[in-house]
């Protein structure tokens, strides 16, 4: 039988990635837009298996009726407090008014489930919303992936590429968990597809330690990338709170001293995934560090 899924946040970088694999499959899907938008018909319109519908996160009573008739509401909204707690307790509240059975939210990150209080200000974001999600009567699911690994290849200042270095902090061992948006967005797809999928599910396209990082930016590069430490995770943790004081603004997803907070979740090993099940659905092949890597030095 063909699903219906409604996806919220469906035009940015990753909901359109996880409209693309939804499309592979059978599926019908509803996209959501805000009232005077036209980015969810530029990018889709075209699609005769995708039908826009168009409410207000303040207006439960379109909120519901676009939810009518469907199977599974998938979130991709990102943002601050106002999207992650706030919008998205619109769209719980009405995928519970309309009868929708199953629920994915807005996570796609390491796992938030077990850092310390005040040091991931995203994370804690989507750890009280997925307070919300477990007292709500509707079968949730989070993807945990740990981090994006395009952005190693991007913003994240963790290989530093003109020095020949890569940063650690507090252990040049500790594994860190990436997996690509691509992959990211397929597992989304399979698991809204999915009317048996966990409370969790965990993946991670690969799963290595800086010192591991190091030695395949040599390989890769004929050169060699040196370790280098860069402190504690708490040094870094205390950085980041400092940065975050003199920033002149605070309304921003990902400034700074946010990516420097999701090392320290990382490096410190409180957000590592520990249950990692790459094949629940079926062989694939992952894209891995090196993958990203590689195709960043060959530009």
């Amino acid at each position: 039988m063909t699903s219906t899924i409604l996806l919220a946040g469906a035009t940015g970088d990753l909901g359109q990635r996880i409209v693309r694999e939804l499309l592979t499959h059978d599926a019908q899907l509803r996209v959501l837009t805000r009232p005077g938008s036209q980015t969810a018909t530029t990018l889709f319109g075209h699609e005769e298996r995708i039908e826009i519908v168009t409410a207000a996160y303040t207006d439960h009573a379109a909120l519901t009726q676009a939810m009518t008739g469907v199977d599974v509401v998938v979130s991709a909204v990102n943002g601050l407090r106002s999207v992650i707690v706030d919008a998205q307790r619109a769209l719980l509240k009405a995928t519970v008014a309309a009868g929708v059975p199953r629920f994915i939210p807005s996570d796609y990150s390491a796992d938030y489930r077990r850092i310390a209080p005040d040091s991931n200000r995203n994370f804690e974001l989507r750890r009280e919303f997925a307070a919300d999600v477990d007292a709500a009567p509707v079968q949730a699911t989070s993807i945990l992936n740990g981090m994006f690994t395009d952005l190693l290849a991007g913003d994240a200042p963790m290989i530093l590429w003109d020095r020949k270095r890569v940063l650690f902090w507090s252990s040049a061992d500790q594994i860190l968990d990436f997996t690509t948006k691509d992959d990211a967005a397929r597992v989304t797809a399979l698991a809204a597809l999915d009317d048996n999928a966990p409370r969790v599910v965990e993946v991670a396209g690969s799963q290595v330690s800086a010192r591991e990082v190091a030695r395949t930016m040599t390989r890769l590069t004929g050169t060699p990338f040196k370790l280098q430490w860069a402190g504690t995770a708490g040094t870094l943790l205390a950085m980041s709170k400092a940065m975050k004081l003199a920033s002149r603004s605070s309304d921003e997803p990902f400034p700074a001293w946010q990516g420097m907070q999701y090392f320290v979740s990382m490096f410190s090993g409180q957000a590592q995934l520990h249950h990692v099940d790459n094949d629940r659905y079926g062989a694939h092949e992952w894209t891995t560090v090196e993958d990203v890597l590689k195709a960043r030095l060959a530009r």
